[in-house]
């Protein structure tokens, strides 16, 4: 037997499995990145002016307990939009494998990872709201807080507040968004991968998955922080009398370059690559030992790869 009589399914079990297993280490960093992107807009002042800064006064303010807000929404977003993601590209993987007789080249794997972040997106997207606007409240006012007491109540309330469609407020820059990182993300892993391999110096194992999972975070950083910054703040706005603080991505960009700077498209860099590194290397290695243990325990294999 062999991984292509793997059941379908398993594909985005462990692919949901791997992501949420990262997201329990690196909440923390994620709800600093959230926060740092949101300070600023409608002109209030910098609450904090480094990752260090805002990670030490919001664990002095809000406890430990502080850095982990929103991490039920966070792991329903992994078991939602990485699921799909990772299972949606390791069967378009597996594909052009039979198909073609080899490993997708650079813009085949771009292209796989688009169609696979946009999927994914689209359905994780209720869960993205939550994540967002759970970990960012603790930075306002008491008495303009949402408090969201969970991701189930943080759902609901946005339905009937909201309406149903208020689950996808943003869907558009967060599926742009999801194409820009995992074109980058998968495509760049991917292709780090077969280079490194091809060097002889690496071998099949966790220390060359780190690796290429680096270069990997490091390229998706920075071609996907401004989107990302448009997502968030989108998500985050508030609808005053009716009227929405801004009209979409555009809108998010040009306001922040005009405000904030040039530059203020990359705040909060190095907790979005301090985690994204991490979640992006823990996602991978967990996936590999995954399928690794599965075809070792179930298919009687000795090998094991993600398929990526």
């Amino acid at each position: 037997m062999g991984d292509k009589k793997k059941p379908g399914y398993i594909k985005y079990l462990f692919g949901g499995l791997s992501g949420m297993g990262a997201t329990c280490v690196v909440q923390p960093l994620d709800l600093v990145k959230t926060r740092m992107q949101i300070q600023g807009e409608g002109g209030t002042a910098r609450e904090y002016k480094t990752s260090v800064e805002a990670f030490t006064g919001i664990l002095k303010k809000e406890g430990v307990s502080g850095l982990y807000k929103g991490i039920g929404a966070g792991l329903l977003r992994q078991a939602t939009y990485t699921t799909t993601r990772l299972g949606v590209f390791t069967a378009l993987n597996e594909k052009y494998r039979q198909s073609q007789g080899k490993g997708p080249g650079l813009f085949a794997s771009m292209g796989m990872g688009m169609v696979a972040g946009a999927t994914g997106a689209f359905v994780g997207t209720p869960a993205e709201i939550s994540l967002i606007r759970m970990t960012a409240d603790g930075r306002l006012p008491p008495a303009e807080r949402r408090n969201y007491t969970s991701v189930v109540n943080a759902l609901s309330r946005i339905a009937r507040e909201e309406g149903i469609m208020g689950l996808w407020r943003g869907c558009i820059p967060t599926m742009g968004r999801a194409m820009v990182v995992n074109m980058a993300q998968l495509a760049s892993y991917s292709q780090a991968k077969q280079y490194l391999l091809s060097t002889g110096k690496f071998t099949e194992g966790i220390f060359m998955h780190f690796v290429a999972s680096m270069i990997s975070g490091f390229i998706t950083t920075a071609a996907s922080m401004p989107v990302d910054i448009a997502k968030t703040r989108i998500q985050n706005m508030k609808v005053v009398e009716g009227k929405p603080e801004y009209k979409g991505t555009i809108d998010v960009l040009v306001k922040v370059i005009r405000r904030e700077g040039f530059f203020a498209l990359w705040k909060g860099f190095t907790p979005y690559y301090a985690r994204l590194g991490p979640h992006t290397v823990l996602t991978f290695i967990l996936l590999e030992q995954m399928n690794l243990t599965y075809n070792r325990m179930v298919l009687g294999e000795t090998g094991g790869s993600s398929g990526l």
